[in-house]
């Protein structure tokens, strides 16, 4: 999670954001399957990244530690929204739409 607050571009869902300070729901909705500091088997959607402190920052934002799919899940207007609770919900409905059938 960046730990930029400033926001940018009004109603353009497409336009590229920096995170909402005190919300880390793609550090808690999403899973990742790849290793990660501390949690070497990645881990499952819903449960809080152990790099995730306690105000909701990174603790490896910007270390070469960090995976790709944190890296790689940029902010957008759609998947955040004006709420933390808009961006959980939002992860969770991606996260369930995309998950492998069983």
């Amino acid at each position: 999670m960046a730990l930029a607050t400033t926001w940018y571009g009004g109603s353009n869902s497409r336009m590229k954001l920096s995170c909402r300070s005190g919300c880390g729901a793609c550090c808690i909705a999403p899973s990742i399957t790849s290793p990660l500091p501390g949690m070497p088997q990645g881990k499952p959607a819903g449960v809080p990244c152990v790099n995730l402190l306690p105000d909701y920052r990174c603790a490896v934002f910007g270390l070469p530690e960090r995976p790709d799919f944190c890296g790689g899940l940029q902010a957008s207007a759609e998947m955040c929204g004006d709420t933390r609770e808009h961006a959980m919900i939002w992860l969770t409905r991606l996260e369930a739409a995309t998950a492998p059938s069983h």
